[in-house]
């Protein structure tokens, strides 16, 4: 009887073509899409002047793919190959009498197709995989020295931070390379009978023996050179709760487990090796078994042991060595060593205090800020936005200038920015998106010390910000002022733009109601030709690229305009703080962006979570969650709001990450020296390190071991008292930067401050700062609190606060359905040996369009409260008459003002009747020019002044419940009034 042929059924000819012809299109589809990308990486690379960072990332991943590629492939083709090579020589059986038959006539026939397309397929798997080590690779290439020996076995640092790495990822692939080996060694000898599990024992060749035996060989023998790399991880060990770093057990059980297993691993190799001349396997097999009964008994239960039985009831004793290097090394790591935090003890307890005195600390009293910027940007907006598309962050920024008499001021600034998703729905085609709103306009300041009047009194409905604007409409001079008020970079930009036109075509971008304008700066890639039209056309899926006439060979295209999005691009290993604010340097809108360098495998340095660290009640998540045990603030960027232009700067002392990535990339980062005085004074101590390091100094201010390990003396982040009305993911009160002058301080400096509760305790114990001054930038300030005259933490007060008498008779404030009560940041300020908290209550109604006003300002020092109008009313009530008098909450508490301040758009801003303008209006449009000539609009104007009225008159009553009712009224008189005008933008 015929049997039927082994093998598998042949495709016709055009089976086979259609398969070739899919496959091929399916590749075209996956490695075009990522061609385009590279490419349009390419341009944007090369519009910033950035086009050798990207070329170094391309080569190296390119480098790393073919040798990941090659080390993987190649040894298992080299093992595939000397497995079927050495296949025994025997006469095929009949797929019935043999299961493998089938399989292999099938290998037999397309041997080079499995030989080698298998080792290929692995390889590139691989070698995709090794791309994304790149940044491990080049440190290592590019490694530096610390200067300081780990305290185990005396190597540099830099050992741990750039060689181990590098050694372990090496290690790493050649475990994986030999596995891969031997199972497809095992495999190509099982098909070709080189190995049988038939019968009780099974056969195997003496030529699968030796292949499987060497491999067995090698695979053990690099478990000998981990347990060698083993003892130099157990300097990042976790095996105790409070602290990183070898313990007691890891130095006296686990390290010289570690060497004796090292001893054994290289035992066990040999005995496989043996292999090749003898035929026995069983020696191999005993010396696997002891290798893993001394990874029970030595490596695991030993440990378990001691630390059990020695280590625990004496652990104070048996750890404090661990401990010790524990704290040198996380304050060297994390920038908090003795030299660089000056710490005040037993400060406070002051609490008679007279006027005279507080009135005389003009440093920090008359400095005092009443601007929340986590609250006011709906303020900002409903004031200063000016129309729809236009808008400010969710929360607003703080920054210093020098007022007219050269005397330091803290201002909340934002940029007026496009914000595309405001446009309304008859705005929203795709010209409009990204050819006519292409960009904002304007810089926004307010100081953050005053408001426009005192609350409750004159003319205006409440207390605004002093708004000055530098825009288009009075080129750029307002109080701070600007070159280019134009914004084309900023925190608002997700679309892409396309600007520029032809020479003598009418400009299209929108700028005013009455103007149009064309971009003349550098940003952008050029887009005029039609083959990077076709290319960014296929990468936004738009057909408009293609074909709309407008573009043309001026043309460029704006993308990536977030000033983080920028500079994380450009330095792919920095971790960015969260914020990126505005500044005005040398007449130009620069977003300033810290950038920090991280490791997480410092020797003995507490591991922490940078994401948990950073989080707080106000700001949303900044960084990843990731375990850090170094940071430094080593690189200023920023990035021009008008161009795009991205520039980093090296920042604070040599640190060895950094320059190692100058090798990788030696022309990116610009020196110290080439940061101008201007700029340099507008570097803010960045707060997510800021946040990083207060949580280390609530534990590492400890300095005795035995205090660390009974956790005696331990601070804690307190919770922010309004944490229910903030936006943050977390429950921490963010820190706060001010204007004021510690006790170790001798003149008011812009500072970041935070205040530290004792661990699960609400009482104060400490209050920490960081200073922003170019003389003094990166100097810490701990004031420790005595513990026998405990006084009240951030919580304790808000409470007290608000359980005061005066306070308590305002429950409208709080519970009236017209008006919304808000509590502002909570500032802790030592004035005069004490800490005097300092809070405003801002009041909102409860309508779609309000805003917070600013309603009264609480104080608190020394177990007595302050509640008035104005911050100079709540310090007298605290502390007597006199205390306040330089202590300024309104513009002029004299001359009663508008709630507008200087404002340099055009109708923008607040009128005197505190109607919002429209900005850049016609002469129909202004801000109630026309109330006489039009109907409608005069009786819009009687409506607002009625409701005026009422308003002024529930602010004389004192009463919260009738101002919400009459300032929800003047809402909708605003509204009317808006829309009988047209100026409502």
């Amino acid at each position: 009887m015929a049997t039927r042929p082994v093998g598998v059924p042949k495709l016709s000819r055009r089976s086979r073509i259609l398969l070739i012809l899919g496959a091929a299109v399916l590749v075209a589809l996956i490695v075009g899409s990522r061609l385009i990308g590279t490419y349009v990486d390419w341009l944007w690379f090369g519009s910033v002047d950035y086009r050798g960072i990207f070329t170094t990332i391309v080569l190296t991943r390119i480098v790393l793919f073919a040798c990941g590629g090659v080390f993987l492939g190649g040894i298992l083709a080299l093992n595939l190959w000397l497995a079927y090579r050495t296949r025994p020589v025997f006469v095929p059986l009949s797929s019935q009498d043999d299961p493998l038959a089938r399989y292999r006539t099938v290998i037999t026939q397309r041997s080079k197709w499995f030989g080698i397309g298998i080792p290929v397929v692995i390889g590139a798997i691989g070698g995709l995989a090794a791309t994304g080590d790149w940044r491990m690779v080049q440190m290592f290439l590019n490694r530096q020295t610390f200067g300081n020996q780990d305290p185990v076995f005396g190597h540099d640092i830099g050992l741990y931070v750039f060689q181990l790495p590098f050694f372990r990822w090496v290690l790493a692939w050649a475990f994986i390379a030999v596995t891969l080996s031997f199972f497809g060694a095992l495999a190509t000898h099982y098909i070709f009978g080189g190995v049988k599990v038939a019968g009780r024992s099974g056969q195997i060749s003496q030529a699968a023996r030796i292949q499987l035996a060497v491999l067995a060989g090698i695979f053990v023998l690099l478990k000998a050179v981990d347990f060698f790399f083993d003892r130099w991880d157990l300097l990042l060990s976790q095996r105790s709760d409070l602290f990183t770093g070898a313990s007691y057990t890891d130095l006296n059980a686990v390290m010289p487990a570690k060497v004796i297993l090292l001893c054994i691993s290289v035992i066990c190799a040999l005995a496989f090796f043996a292999v090749i001349f003898l035929r026995n396997l069983q020696i191999p097999a005993l010396a696997t078994v002891l290798l893993v009964l001394s990874s029970l008994v030595i490596g695991a239960l030993w440990p378990a042991l001691l630390q059990q039985f020695s280590v625990e009831p004496n652990a104070n004793e048996r750890e404090s060595t661990s401990i010790q290097r524990n704290m040198n090394a996380t304050k060297q790591a994390f920038g908090i060593t003795d030299d660089k935090v000056t710490v005040k003890e037993n400060y406070g307890g002051n609490q008679d205090v007279s006027p005279e005195e507080v009135a005389q600390d003009e440093g920090t009293i008359s400095n005092v800020r009443l601007l929340d910027p986590s609250l006011l940007s709906e303020t900002f907006t409903q004031l200063e936005q000016q129309f729809n598309f236009y808008g400010f962050p969710d929360e607003l920024d703080i920054d210093r200038y020098r007022n007219e008499n050269g005397e330091l001021q803290d201002y909340l600034v934002a940029v007026r920015g496009i914000n595309t998703d405001g446009l309304a729905d008859n705005q929203r085609s795709w010209i409009n998106r990204h050819m006519v709103y292409t960009h904002g306009n304007g810089f926004v300041s307010a100081p953050a010390d005053r408001v426009s009047n005192v609350p409750g009194e004159g003319s205006d409905t409440g207390s605004y910000p002093v708004f000055s604007m530098s825009d288009v409409s009075n080129n750029g001079q307002g109080e701070i002022p600007v070159d280019q008020p134009r914004v084309y970079y900023g925190q608002l930009n997700q679309d892409y733009a396309i600007v520029g036109a032809e020479q003598g075509e009418q400009p299209r971008e929108y700028d005013t109601q009455n103007s149009r304008y064309t971009y003349k700066g550098d940003g952008g890639v050029a887009i005029g030709n039609w083959f990077n039209r076709a290319v960014f056309a296929a990468n936004y899926g738009e057909r408009n690229i293609l074909f709309n006439q407008n573009i043309g060979s001026n043309s460029k295209i704006m993308f990536d305009r977030n000033p983080r999005q920028r500079v994380q691009k450009v330095a792919p290993w920095l971790k960015l703080d969260g914020d990126a604010y505005p500044a005005v340097i040398d007449g130009k809108i620069k977003w300033i962006v810290d950038g920090y360098t991280t490791l997480d495998n410092y020797p003995y340095s507490k591991l922490t979570s940078f994401g948990q660290a950073a989080s707080d009640s106000t700001s949303n998540p900044s960084q990843p969650d990731q375990q850090i045990n170094y940071i430094r603030n080593s690189v200023k960027a920023t990035v021009d709001a008008y161009t795009g232009e991205v520039k980093l700067y090296e920042f604070g002392k040599k640190d060895p990450v950094l320059e190692a990535w100058k090798g990788v990339f030696p022309d990116l980062i610009k020196p110290k020296s080439a940061i101008s005085d201007e700029l340099r004074q507008h570097f803010r101590y960045p707060a997510d390190l800021f946040k990083v390091q207060r949580q280390l100094l609530a534990r590492y201010h400890v300095d005795n071991p035995s205090d660390f390990y009974a956790t005696r003396g331990f601070w804690e982040v307190p919770s922010d008292p309004n944490q229910e009305q903030r936006q943050g993911p977390g429950e921490n009160q963010p820190p706060f930067y001010v204007v004021a002058q510690a006790p170790t301080q001798n003149r008011p400096t812009f500072q970041l401050t935070s205040a530290m509760t004792a661990l699960e305790r609400q009482n104060l114990s400490s209050w920490i700062s960081a200073s922003s001054s170019p003389e003094s930038y990166g100097e810490l300030t701990v004031l420790e609190l005595p513990t026998d005259n405990q006084t009240p933490g951030p919580v304790q007060v808000q409470r007290q606060m608000e359980s005061t008498p005066k306070v308590t008779e305002d429950r409208t404030l709080f519970d009236n359905p017209g008006v919304r009560a808000m509590f502002g940041n909570l500032l802790t300020l030592p004035v005069e040996g004490g800490m005097l908290y300092v809070e405003p209550i801002y009041i909102r109604p409860n309508n779609e369009d309000s805003y917070p006003q600013l309603a009264r300002v609480l104080t608190f020092y020394g177990g007595s409260v302050g509640y008035a109008d104005t911050l100079k009313g709540s310090l007298e009530q605290v502390f007597g008459p006199g205390a306040g008098r330089n202590a300024q909450t309104a513009e002029n508490e004299d001359d009663q003002q508008d709630g507008g301040g200087q404002s340099g758009d055009q109708g923008s801003g607040q009128s005197g009747d505190g109607q919002q303008g429209g900005g850049d209006q016609s002469g129909d449009q202004g801000g109630g020019q026309s109330g006489g000539q039009d109907p409608e609009v005069a009786q819009a104007t009687q409506e607002l002044q009625a409701a005026l009225e009422q308003v002024r008159s529930a602010q004389q009553s004192g009463n919260f419940g009738e101002i919400g009712q009459a300032l929800q009224r003047l809402e909708e008189a605003m509204n009317r009034y808006e829309q009988a005008t047209g100026s409502g933008g």
